[in-house]
């Protein structure tokens, strides 16, 4: 792995979380769609990868929201689902690999801070933040399982 966690992508919780989870569900379904878009001739993979890990991100919130339960303004999707299976929620193992997708909330966004991503990396990086999706939706809309 080219990436490494330099320091936390979290900002403290204050408040309770505005907007509804199919609020939350419906920007992830956006961003997923967005994500699957080709890429432009100039267009880069890190961009489409950001709007993949984007997917993912907002899913998890919207079963946070779902559940009331509070999560921090935060980027890290590993930090996401150790709060969801604090919370006795079984994930699947794709939901808990999506965790990787948190390298492209910052660091392939800028310039030199990272190698290229290439084009198979921004395919696992959309199957994965599809895999959130398709698991979070059904916990959206009221079917949730726990343990």
């Amino acid at each position: 792995m080219r990436w490494t966690r330099a320091g936390s992508f979290t900002v403290p919780r204050r408040n309770a979380i505005p907007g509804s989870p199919a609020d939350w569900l419906s920007r992830a379904r956006g961003s997923l769609a967005q994500a699957k878009q080709p890429k432009a001739p100039d267009g880069y993979w890190e961009d489409l990868c950001f709007l993949a890990h984007q997917a993912a991100e907002k899913a998890l919130k919207a079963v946070y929201q779902q559940h009331h339960w509070l999560f921090h303004y935060t980027h890290d999707i590993e930090e996401l689902v150790t709060g969801l299976e604090a919370e006795r929620l079984r994930l699947p193992r794709l939901v808990k690999d999506a965790a990787m997708l948190t390298k492209y909330a910052i660091h392939t966004r800028y310039p030199g801070m990272s190698e290229p991503v290439t084009k198979q990396e921004y395919e696992t990086a959309v199957r994965l933040a599809q895999a959130v999706v398709d698991w979070a939706e059904p916990l959206v809309m009221g079917k949730c399982s726990k343990d």
